[in-house]
């Protein structure tokens, strides 16, 4: 029997704040120094453009005189961050994130799911269960598969819990942890560290989708890779989501935490960047949350519909994670402010993220563009296309686009061989010039692989994600097949939260080309047809 979902799931109203769960935390903070609101109901140093998005969500916001993450005004956001990150110093606490989207007020650590779903055994407690609603535009949902899944092993659960029992929004598997013995799977020291991961992306069926939860070791200091307790710095990609043709790049995000006295990684603080001016299907938006929702909440989380993989780096103290951490909270109120607009070729989940981690000193290492000069020189060819002037600069900007920028996978490959040159005593002087590569250089006692599968669902099995450009298209269907496209509805920024010291948005590669071909069509191509009339009069005088 499939549970009916609840229509009535209890949120924090809009009285006080009530406190967050006393044995969580949220990353790398104890959860005990952020108190649970909705977004409307909120105070505190949260932009009220933040708030916006999330006013009938719940959300974590720090507690009053914690240290939060700020921004300066009438600046771009990475210059805002350049300037930032060159006056800070480890002796600086760590900036608490405006918020964090907990998205339901209570957490059970340790719950036992009923073989059909419709129970939850806490302990001595055995409660009824219901499951928050499916978006309607969410093409796939929790199904019996997923129940007989979850019974078999220990929950990590958020919901709501009322008299009638408890509401589940968020499930995570409480056996996916970090073990003492992890399996050693060393990486070559004069191979290519980026074709490594890739073949180990690619080396369970369908990227892991349907595969065990793996994690070993590439590269450790120490014997014991993963000790409780230790901070980490996380990079998250996940996977080509089935029956959707614009998901096979996948996606990219940034972690960091500390690991549980378990093993245990829910607790992770995922930092994510989606697109804000249009409605998810999945209900997501952009911020920071805990790796449990992020990955296992029923209607959002990317475990649902896709396998995701993480490359950990795990350090000895907390300074690189704290600067990152705090960097990302900078960013994510230029972000909510409107200073930092999505774009899916070059302001999109992996390019915020690479850049941010540029920005602080860590020389993740370029790759060129796939078609810049052809995107340039074909330009109208483009817009005949695409039948699109916007459509064609879009185009435009991807063909023109660092991979490392644009592709999650080819970033992953990226930032780990930008790591392994840190532990490589030759190529570190090379390599560790910058503030954040210092740190990690000092500080990074071990690099590890984790392999997240998908949840079993009503939704077909997901894949690895692309590397290339050239990969993309080559999933893509061919004529007559029809691309197969989730439609969204927008979701405009409201004029009243557009600050007036906002900058306008930057030129782009699209814009640049597009100016030049309308000059040569408007100028150049008039004065060509000019010229040649008059030679031609000029040849039929002479004859």
């Amino acid at each position: 029997m499939t549970p009916s979902p609840s229509r009535d799931a209890a949120q924090p109203g809009a009285a006080d704040p009530v406190a967050a769960p006393a044995d969580d935390r949220y990353g790398l903070f104890a959860a005990a120094r952020f108190e649970l609101a909705t977004g409307a109901s909120a105070a505190g140093a949260a932009l009220p453009q933040a708030l916006w998005y999330f006013r009938d969500e719940v959300v974590a916001v720090p507690r009053p005189g914690a240290p939060v993450a700020a921004f300066a005004r009438g600046v771009d956001a990475f210059d805002d961050l350049r300037r930032w990150a060159a006056v800070w110093s480890e002796a600086m606490p760590a900036d608490l994130p405006p918020l964090v989207w907990v998205a339901a007020p209570d957490l059970h650590a340790h719950g036992r799911l009923a073989a059909d779903g419709t129970a939850l055994t806490l302990g001595a407690r055995t409660l009824p269960v219901r499951w928050v609603p499916k978006i309607p535009l969410n093409r796939a949902y929790a199904d019996a598969t997923s129940f007989a899944h979850f019974a078999t092993r220990p929950l990590r659960l958020r919901g709501t819990e009322q008299a009638g029992g408890f509401t589940i929004r968020s499930v995570w598997p409480a056996d996916y942890r970090l073990g003492a013995d992890l399996a050693a799977r060393p990486l070559d020291p004069h191979g290519d560290p980026g074709a490594a991961l890739r073949a180990l992306m690619r080396e369970a069926p369908r990227g892991g989708a349907a595969s065990p939860f793996a994690a070993c070791t590439l590269w450790a200091r120490t014997a014991t890779a993963a000790p409780a307790g230790a901070p980490v710095l996380a990079f998250v990609v996940n996977g080509a989501q089935g029956a959707d043709d614009e998901a096979h790049a996948g996606h990219f995000a940034i972690a960091t935490g500390r690991i549980a006295a378990d093993g245990g990684i829910g607790d992770w603080l995922v930092n994510d960047f989606y697109t804000l001016d249009s409605e998810s299907e999945k209900g997501i938006v952009a911020a920071p949350v805990p790796l449990d929702n992020y990955l296992g909440d029923l209607n959002a989380g990317q475990a649902w519909y896709r396998p995701s993989v993480l490359v950990v780096a795990v350090l000895r103290d907390p300074a690189a994670a704290n600067l990152v951490q705090s960097a990302l909270g900078r960013i994510y109120n230029h972000f909510y402010r409107h200073q930092l607009v999505y774009y899916h070729p070059d302001v999109n989940c992996t390019s915020i993220s690479v850049d941010t981690l540029r920005t602080l000193g860590l020389a993740i290492p370029t790759r060129p563009a796939a078609h810049p000069v052809a995107a340039a020189l074909g330009f109208p060819l483009l817009v005949a296309r695409e039948r699109s002037l916007a459509r064609a600069r879009q185009q435009c900007d991807y063909f023109s686009a660092d991979p490392t920028r644009l592709l999650p996978a080819a970033a992953l490959e990226q930032i780990l061989a930008a790591l392994g040159a840190l532990v490589e005593p030759r190529r570190r002087a090379a390599t560790a010039d910058g503030t954040l590569a210092r740190l990690l250089a000092r500080d990074l006692d071990a690099l590890l692989f984790l392999r997240v599968p998908q949840f079993p669902s009503s939704r077909v099995w997901g894949d690895a994600p692309v590397a290339t450009l050239a990969e993309y298209f080559a999933r893509l269907p061919r004529p007559p097949a029809q691309p197969v496209i989730v439609p969204v509805p927008a979701r405009p920024f409201p004029d009243a939260l557009r600050d007036p010291d906002l900058l306008p948005p930057p030129w782009r590669r699209s814009d640049v080309v597009a100016g030049v071909w309308g000059i040569v069509l408007l100028v150049g191509i008039p004065s060509l047809l000019a010229a040649l009339r008059r030679r031609l009069r000029r040849r039929r005088r002479a004859l």
